[in-house]
């Protein structure tokens, strides 16, 4: 099938080309995002292959299906960027790749926690310069914590497992438990006392009407003072002024973050010679206590292998059936 491929960088093409070797379909690719400017170079494609940060809005789907695409395929796992019912409405299929490497973004989630614990990009700057002072580098011991764990799908499970061996008590949220958590002796709870109970609270939940702005003014009120704050998901699960508002007045100790709720502007793409305009970011950016990574959670070899084969075999099972297994079904259209 021809593809054309949105917001790809070399390393898309490079794992892209590798599997479709053995698959064999026609990709081209845009390195534009994919929004309301750019979708004239989709026509003629029956497939359009999106990242996360691609729009593809009611006005995109509309000008897509003028165009003859037929197929969205999506390389993530969320599909909160696309317009779900309009794309139903239009008789355009849409395809994920609903888990690539839950690994990956559970041991970055970690890593985030490390580094904001022991400052150790700030202890690597020191070393460099030949400071060798230990003040302002105090961490904490994450055995006997309480971590609280937003969405214990495959993600959440393997972050679960990782703190379990750091020796952390662990509660849960989501509404659907997961049975390998509670194996590891996870408490799974309501959301206000997960809130109320965990001295580190990391978001694995998908983006949806009702956990957007999971984290606001309300819910920073019912954490512990001196709470830890990860969210490696997506960024509208948390209200950045509230965090920021929380973060000075000192009820949120860290904060880190792989996603941002507006990083469509800013992620992926080299910014170092321009003046970001976004206040919030930029302030948060200025915090000791805050550490934020450009949504590179998923930015392993392994991940992108799977990446690449798993879009592709999408495409490839709906071409050939109509269908796929893989298929964002209309359970998940909401309204």
């Amino acid at each position: 099938m021809k593809i054309a491929v949105f917001s790809t960088k070399p390393y898309d093409r490079s794992y892209l080309d590798a599997a479709n070797e053995t698959i064999g379909h026609e990709l081209a690719y845009f390195e534009a995002r994919l929004d309301k400017d750019t979708v004239l170079l989709a026509q003629g494609f029956p497939c359009v292959c999106v990242f996360v940060n691609d729009v593809v809005d009611a006005h995109v789907l509309l000008e897509l299906k003028a165009g003859g695409t037929s197929l969205i395929a999506l390389r993530s796992a969320g599909f909160n960027h696309v317009d779900l019912k309009a794309a139903r409405q239009l008789g355009i299929s849409v395809v994920r790749v609903p888990a690539y490497s839950p690994h990956a973004v559970a041991e970055h989630t970690v890593a985030l926690l490390m580094a904001l614990n022991r400052k150790t990009h700030r202890a690597y700057n020191r070393v460099r310069e030949g400071n060798f002072s230990l003040d302002g580098l105090l961490g904490f011991d994450l055995y006997g914590l309480t971590v609280g764990i937003v969405g214990t799908g495959q993600i959440g499970q393997a972050a679960a497992r990782i703190f379990n061996g750091f020796g952390c008590q662990l509660l849960g949220y989501d509404l659907y438990p997961n049975e390998a958590c509670r194996e590891m002796g996870m408490e799974y709870t309501e959301l206000d006392d997960l809130f109320r109970r965990a001295d580190i609270i990391t978001l694995h939940a998908p983006l949806t009407p009702e956990t957007y702005h999971l984290i606001d003014s309300d819910s920073i009120g019912l954490m512990k003072r001196g709470v830890t704050i990860l969210n490696t998901s997506r960024g509208a699960l948390i209200d950045a002024q509230a965090v920021l508002a929380g973060l000075k007045t000192g009820k949120i100790s860290h904060l880190g973050l792989d996603v941002y709720e507006e990083e469509g502007d800013l992620f992926f793409e080299d910014l170092s010679n321009q003046i970001i305009q976004d206040d919030v970011f930029a302030r948060l950016l200025t915090m000791p206590n805050v550490l934020i990574t450009g949504h590179q959670g998923f930015f392993t070899g392994k991940a992108l292998e799977n990446i690449a084969r798993t879009t592709l075999e999408n495409v490839k099972e709906f071409e050939e059936t109509g269908s796929s297994a893989n298929l964002v079904s209309s359970e998940k259209v909401q309204g």
